[in-house]
């Protein structure tokens, strides 16, 4: 069965900085794309950051600047640098990732991490 498990969340004060890892888990071909949302009470889930195999990287303009997606493909995992942290980036935030098995991608989710910036 193939998971995907965050962790790194917690709570920290403004201008402080975090950082989240995802490992995947189980047994899979090989991992596509990976990315991190968030989520907000009361709000709908964000894309934050994309990183392709290659290493390509895009982020939402809210995040730009501040967050840094990176990835092992070795070890099959996807981190989050999280600087400069603002209350507005309060969340959960959720590991993604397109992973090939039985020769077709799937989308598989984390269980979500907390994040809360205190002002």
């Amino acid at each position: 069965q193939v998971r995907l498990v965050e962790s790194g969340g917690g709570l920290v004060q403004a201008g402080g900085a975090l950082r989240l890892s995802c490992a995947a888990s189980g047994s899979f071909f090989s991992i596509d794309a990976m990315r991190w949302y968030r989520q907000a009470p009361g709000k709908q889930r964000d894309l934050v950051a994309t990183i392709s195999t290659s290493g390509s990287a895009n982020y939402a303009d809210s995040v730009k600047g501040r967050f840094t997606i990176s990835r092992d493909n070795a070890k099959n995992t996807v981190s989050l640098q999280m600087n400069s942290l603002k209350p507005e980036d309060t969340a959960v935030y959720y590991c993604n990732a397109d992973i090939r098995n039985f020769g077709r991608y799937q989308d598989y989710w984390g269980q979500g991490t907390q994040v809360t910036v205190s002002s």
